[in-house]
């Protein structure tokens, strides 16, 4: 499972060195917003059809590797 997260790629160039899908200019925050927005899989890939199920899988798994940090920072409303 954890050959999906090659799809993880980090480059300076791409989104400010911000981990992104495939070294495309999506990135995975981008993917995790619109999950916790409450698109499905299916309604994600249709919108985005340069993305694929894989890209999904990859950024939970990258997001729960972040969440099993052991130093946890204080996450600071953007509205604030």
């Amino acid at each position: 499972m954890d050959k999906v997260l090659e799809r993880i790629t980090l480059n300076p160039a791409v989104c400010n060195g911000k981990p992104t899908l495939r070294n495309m200019r999506f990135t995975v925050s981008q993917l995790l917003e619109l999950l916790a927005a409450g698109m499905t899989e299916a309604e994600i890939l249709a919108d985005y059809p340069y993305l694929e199920k894989e890209d999904i899988q990859a950024c939970l798994l990258y997001a729960s590797h972040i969440a099993d940090a052991r130093t946890i920072v204080p996450v600071q409303d953007k509205a604030a």
